[in-house]
Order: C-alpha cells, then sequence, then structure tokens
C-alpha cells in the first residue's frame, strides 16, 4: 500500500505541489504566494531546463511529448 502511495504521489506532481496550485489561485496569498512563484520560477529556470538537457541527449521522444504538451496552442 506504501509503494501505491508513493507512486500516486509522485504522479500527482509535474511542476506545482497542491500547495503551489492553491497559492497561485488565491490572489491575496501575500508572501507566501510570492515564495511560491519563486521557487515556481526557480524550478522553472533550474530544473526544468537540466531535465529537458536529459531528455534531449537520452530520449528525445520524449521530450517531444513533453513539447507538445507544453506548447499546445489552446
Amino acid at each position: 500500500m506504501c509503494a501505491n502511495r508513493q507512486t500516486k504521489m509522485a504522479r500527482t506532481r509535474a511542476l506545482l505541489t497542491e500547495r503551489d496550485r492553491e497559492l497561485l489561485a488565491d490572489e491575496e496569498g501575500g508572501n507566501r504566494r510570492y515564495q511560491a512563484i519563486s521557487e515556481i520560477r526557480s524550478r522553472i529556470n533550474d530544473e526544468l531546463s537540466t531535465d529537458v538537457e536529459v531528455l534531449k541527449e537520452n530520449h528525445p521522444e520524449l521530450l517531444e511529448e513533453l513539447r507538445e504538451v507544453v506548447c499546445d496552442e489552446e
């Protein structure tokens, strides 16, 4: 059961945590919202950039799937 919970937890987060989503939705969130935005920006600029490079070098098909999701024109 613990492994199942870990799998579920790992699958629920891509870029934002549930708390990040809550704070972003709360325009009156003040300092906590500002901190969340800063942390998300760091993930985008640092971690996501690194992940893209790893995908580019090791699994271009997955990188293309990521691009399709992120660059969707809806």
